[in-house]
Protein backbone atom coordinates (compact mmCIF):
# COMPACT_ATOMS: atom_id res chain seq x y z
CA UNK A 1 0.00 0.00 0.00
CA UNK A 2 1.32 3.44 -0.95
CA UNK A 3 2.15 5.69 1.98
CA UNK A 4 -0.17 8.41 0.70
CA UNK A 5 -3.13 6.05 0.87
CA UNK A 6 -2.87 6.08 4.66
CA UNK A 7 -4.22 9.63 4.63
CA UNK A 8 -7.59 7.99 4.16
CA UNK A 9 -7.22 4.99 6.45
CA UNK A 10 -9.25 5.06 9.64
CA UNK A 11 -7.25 5.10 12.85
CA UNK A 12 -9.05 4.72 16.17
CA UNK A 13 -7.19 6.05 19.17
CA UNK A 14 -6.32 9.13 21.23
CA UNK A 15 -5.35 12.38 19.48
CA UNK A 16 -1.80 12.79 20.76
CA UNK A 17 -0.78 15.49 18.25
CA UNK A 18 -3.98 17.58 18.46
CA UNK A 19 -3.93 17.86 14.69
CA UNK A 20 -0.41 19.26 14.55
CA UNK A 21 2.26 18.20 12.10
CA UNK A 22 5.22 16.50 13.81
CA UNK A 23 8.74 15.83 12.57
CA UNK A 24 11.21 13.00 12.90
CA UNK A 25 13.00 15.20 15.43
CA UNK A 26 9.80 15.14 17.52
CA UNK A 27 9.75 11.35 17.24
CA UNK A 28 13.38 11.12 18.37
CA UNK A 29 12.81 13.37 21.37
CA UNK A 30 9.39 12.08 22.44
CA UNK A 31 10.24 8.38 22.30
CA UNK A 32 13.94 8.64 23.17
CA UNK A 33 15.03 7.08 19.88
CA UNK A 34 18.79 6.77 19.62
CA UNK A 35 19.14 7.75 15.97
CA UNK A 36 16.92 8.37 12.95
CA UNK A 37 17.74 8.01 9.25
CA UNK A 38 15.45 9.12 6.44
CA UNK A 39 16.16 8.09 2.86
CA UNK A 40 17.34 10.68 0.36
CA UNK A 41 14.50 9.79 -2.04
CA UNK A 42 11.75 10.47 0.50
CA UNK A 43 9.84 13.59 -0.57
CA UNK A 44 8.83 16.32 1.85
CA UNK A 45 5.18 15.25 1.62
CA UNK A 46 6.09 11.62 2.31
CA UNK A 47 8.34 12.62 5.19
CA UNK A 48 5.63 14.71 6.85
CA UNK A 49 2.99 12.01 6.43
CA UNK A 50 5.32 9.29 7.68
CA UNK A 51 6.30 11.34 10.73
CA UNK A 52 2.64 11.68 11.75
CA UNK A 53 1.90 7.99 11.14
CA UNK A 54 4.98 6.77 13.01
CA UNK A 55 4.45 9.21 15.89
CA UNK A 56 0.83 8.07 16.34
CA UNK A 57 1.85 4.41 16.06
CA UNK A 58 4.60 4.61 18.67
CA UNK A 59 2.29 6.60 20.93
CA UNK A 60 -0.43 3.97 20.46
CA UNK A 61 2.08 1.26 21.35
CA UNK A 62 3.07 3.10 24.52
CA UNK A 63 -0.61 3.60 25.36
CA UNK A 64 -1.49 -0.08 24.88
CA UNK A 65 1.49 -1.23 26.96
CA UNK A 66 1.04 1.51 29.61
CA UNK A 67 4.62 2.64 29.11
CA UNK A 68 5.92 6.20 29.28
CA UNK A 69 6.59 7.29 25.67
CA UNK A 70 10.32 7.66 26.28
CA UNK A 71 10.56 3.93 27.09
CA UNK A 72 9.82 3.01 23.47
CA UNK A 73 13.38 3.93 22.46
CA UNK A 74 14.78 1.25 24.79
CA UNK A 75 17.01 3.72 26.65
CA UNK A 76 18.02 5.40 23.38
CA UNK A 77 19.56 2.17 22.05
CA UNK A 78 16.93 1.75 19.31
CA UNK A 79 17.52 3.41 15.96
CA UNK A 80 14.84 4.10 13.35
CA UNK A 81 15.24 4.24 9.58
CA UNK A 82 12.54 5.28 7.12
CA UNK A 83 12.89 4.77 3.38
CA UNK A 84 16.57 4.00 3.87
CA UNK A 85 18.56 0.79 4.08
CA UNK A 86 15.59 -1.45 3.27
CA UNK A 87 15.71 -4.98 1.91
CA UNK A 88 14.18 -5.85 -1.45
CA UNK A 89 10.72 -7.36 -1.01
CA UNK A 90 10.70 -6.75 2.76
CA UNK A 91 8.26 -4.23 4.23
CA UNK A 92 10.24 -3.75 7.43
CA UNK A 93 13.02 -5.37 9.39
CA UNK A 94 15.01 -5.11 12.58
CA UNK A 95 18.79 -5.14 12.14
CA UNK A 96 20.29 -6.41 15.41
CA UNK A 97 23.87 -5.47 14.53
CA UNK A 98 22.82 -1.83 14.25
CA UNK A 99 19.91 -2.12 16.70
CA UNK A 100 17.83 -0.38 14.07
CA UNK A 101 14.19 -0.76 13.06
CA UNK A 102 13.83 0.00 9.35
CA UNK A 103 10.56 0.77 7.59
CA UNK A 104 10.26 0.74 3.81
CA UNK A 105 8.73 3.90 2.37
CA UNK A 106 5.75 2.31 0.65
CA UNK A 107 5.65 -1.14 2.23
CA UNK A 108 6.45 -0.68 5.92
CA UNK A 109 2.90 -0.03 7.01
CA UNK A 110 1.45 -2.61 9.38
CA UNK A 111 4.80 -4.09 10.45
CA UNK A 112 5.87 -1.65 13.16
CA UNK A 113 4.56 -3.68 16.13
CA UNK A 114 6.12 -6.89 14.80
CA UNK A 115 9.54 -5.28 14.38
CA UNK A 116 9.36 -3.46 17.71
CA UNK A 117 9.02 -6.83 19.45
CA UNK A 118 12.18 -8.03 17.69
CA UNK A 119 13.99 -4.94 18.99
CA UNK A 120 12.66 -5.46 22.50
CA UNK A 121 13.39 -9.20 22.39
CA UNK A 122 17.01 -8.39 21.52
CA UNK A 123 17.34 -5.54 24.04
CA UNK A 124 15.94 -7.45 27.01
CA UNK A 125 17.92 -10.69 26.55
CA UNK A 126 21.01 -9.71 28.56
CA UNK A 127 18.84 -8.04 31.19
CA UNK A 128 16.58 -11.04 31.70
CA UNK A 129 19.03 -13.92 31.33
CA UNK A 130 22.46 -14.73 32.72
CA UNK A 131 24.25 -14.49 29.37
CA UNK A 132 26.73 -11.70 30.14
CA UNK A 133 27.23 -8.37 28.41
CA UNK A 134 26.42 -8.56 24.69
CA UNK A 135 27.30 -4.95 23.81
CA UNK A 136 30.69 -5.71 22.24
CA UNK A 137 31.05 -5.76 18.42
CA UNK A 138 32.06 -9.44 18.37
CA UNK A 139 29.39 -10.61 20.78
CA UNK A 140 26.90 -13.24 19.68
CA UNK A 141 23.47 -11.79 19.01
CA UNK A 142 20.98 -13.15 21.53
CA UNK A 143 17.22 -12.78 21.79
CA UNK A 144 15.26 -13.42 24.98
CA UNK A 145 12.86 -15.75 23.17
CA UNK A 146 15.76 -17.98 22.10
CA UNK A 147 17.20 -17.89 25.61
CA UNK A 148 13.86 -18.99 27.04
CA UNK A 149 13.52 -21.86 24.59
CA UNK A 150 17.10 -22.97 25.31
CA UNK A 151 16.42 -23.00 29.07
CA UNK A 152 18.97 -20.30 29.83
CA UNK A 153 18.93 -19.24 33.46
CA UNK A 154 16.78 -16.13 34.00
CA UNK A 155 18.13 -13.51 36.36
CA UNK A 156 16.06 -13.39 39.55
CA UNK A 157 13.70 -10.42 39.46
CA UNK A 158 9.91 -10.05 39.65
CA UNK A 159 9.85 -8.38 36.22
CA UNK A 160 11.74 -11.27 34.70
CA UNK A 161 9.21 -13.67 36.20
CA UNK A 162 6.48 -11.78 34.34
CA UNK A 163 8.54 -11.83 31.15
CA UNK A 164 8.80 -15.62 31.39
CA UNK A 165 5.02 -15.68 31.77
CA UNK A 166 4.73 -13.97 28.36
CA UNK A 167 6.75 -16.71 26.70
CA UNK A 168 4.76 -19.39 28.50
CA UNK A 169 1.43 -17.82 27.54
CA UNK A 170 2.44 -17.62 23.87
CA UNK A 171 4.22 -20.93 23.39
CA UNK A 172 2.91 -23.40 25.99
CA UNK A 173 -0.51 -24.94 26.51
CA UNK A 174 -2.72 -24.25 29.52
CA UNK A 175 -0.92 -26.53 31.98
CA UNK A 176 2.52 -25.30 30.75
CA UNK A 177 3.66 -28.88 30.15
CA UNK A 178 3.54 -29.03 26.36
CA UNK A 179 3.79 -26.75 23.36
CA UNK A 180 0.74 -24.73 22.34
CA UNK A 181 -1.23 -25.54 19.22
CA UNK A 182 0.05 -22.21 17.86
CA UNK A 183 3.56 -23.72 17.86
CA UNK A 184 2.33 -26.88 16.15
CA UNK A 185 0.63 -24.85 13.44
CA UNK A 186 3.77 -22.76 12.93
CA UNK A 187 5.85 -25.92 12.48
CA UNK A 188 3.32 -27.26 9.96
CA UNK A 189 3.50 -23.98 8.03
CA UNK A 190 7.26 -24.37 7.74
CA UNK A 191 6.97 -28.01 6.70
CA UNK A 192 4.58 -27.09 3.92
CA UNK A 193 7.14 -24.60 2.58
CA UNK A 194 10.24 -26.72 3.29
CA UNK A 195 11.83 -24.00 5.38
CA UNK A 196 12.27 -22.90 8.97
CA UNK A 197 10.91 -19.43 9.56
CA UNK A 198 7.43 -19.35 11.04
CA UNK A 199 8.46 -21.73 13.85
CA UNK A 200 11.51 -19.74 14.93
CA UNK A 201 10.90 -18.58 18.53
CA UNK A 202 11.76 -15.00 17.58
CA UNK A 203 9.14 -15.02 14.82
CA UNK A 204 6.46 -16.83 16.82
CA UNK A 205 6.84 -14.28 19.61
CA UNK A 206 6.78 -11.33 17.21
CA UNK A 207 3.56 -12.63 15.65
CA UNK A 208 2.09 -13.31 19.10
CA UNK A 209 2.91 -9.75 20.15
CA UNK A 210 1.53 -8.03 17.06
CA UNK A 211 -1.64 -10.14 17.10
CA UNK A 212 -2.28 -9.18 20.73
CA UNK A 213 -1.67 -5.52 19.84
CA UNK A 214 -4.05 -5.64 16.88
CA UNK A 215 -6.71 -7.25 19.07
CA UNK A 216 -6.59 -4.41 21.62
CA UNK A 217 -10.15 -3.01 21.63
CA UNK A 218 -9.13 0.59 22.39
CA UNK A 219 -6.83 1.08 19.38
CA UNK A 220 -7.15 0.42 15.66
CA UNK A 221 -4.05 1.54 13.81
CA UNK A 222 -3.31 -0.17 10.47
CA UNK A 223 0.10 1.48 10.29
CA UNK A 224 1.13 -0.02 13.63
CA UNK A 225 -0.18 -3.51 12.85
CA UNK A 226 -2.44 -5.13 10.28
CA UNK A 227 -3.12 -8.49 8.71
CA UNK A 228 -3.17 -10.76 11.77
CA UNK A 229 -6.90 -11.38 11.49
CA UNK A 230 -7.09 -12.11 7.76
CA UNK A 231 -8.63 -15.53 6.99
CA UNK A 232 -5.65 -16.57 4.85
CA UNK A 233 -3.16 -15.91 7.68
CA UNK A 234 -5.05 -17.46 10.59
CA UNK A 235 -2.94 -20.62 10.70
CA UNK A 236 0.25 -18.73 11.56
CA UNK A 237 -1.26 -16.47 14.25
CA UNK A 238 -2.74 -17.17 17.69
CA UNK A 239 -6.50 -17.60 17.72
CA UNK A 240 -8.80 -15.13 19.47
CA UNK A 241 -8.81 -16.86 22.88
CA UNK A 242 -5.05 -17.28 22.79
CA UNK A 243 -4.55 -13.60 21.92
CA UNK A 244 -6.42 -12.60 25.05
CA UNK A 245 -4.14 -14.77 27.19
CA UNK A 246 -1.06 -13.28 25.54
CA UNK A 247 -2.43 -9.75 25.93
CA UNK A 248 -2.99 -10.23 29.68
CA UNK A 249 0.56 -11.58 30.08
CA UNK A 250 1.95 -8.63 28.13
CA UNK A 251 -0.02 -6.17 30.22
CA UNK A 252 1.11 -7.78 33.48
CA UNK A 253 4.72 -7.27 32.43
CA UNK A 254 4.63 -3.87 30.74
CA UNK A 255 2.28 -2.20 33.22
CA UNK A 256 4.64 -3.22 36.03
CA UNK A 257 7.62 -2.02 33.98
CA UNK A 258 5.90 1.28 33.26
CA UNK A 259 5.22 1.88 36.95
CA UNK A 260 8.84 1.14 37.79
CA UNK A 261 10.07 3.58 35.14
CA UNK A 262 7.85 6.42 36.34
CA UNK A 263 8.73 6.22 40.05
Amino acid sequence: MKLTQFKYKTRKGPDYRHGEQVSFIDIKQTFNIGSIRVGRWVTREEKDLAANLIFDSLADLAYILSLPPEAIGLRATLGLAFGSGGRKGVQAHYAPNQRELALAKNAGAGALAHEFWHAFDHYIAEKAFDIGDRSGPQSEIMFASNCWLNDECPLPHPLNDRLMDIFSAALLNGDKKDKHDYVTRSVKADMSLSQRYFSLPTEMMARAFESAIESCPDINNPYLVSGTTKPDTQLIYPDHTHRIEIYHALRAYFVTLGRALTK
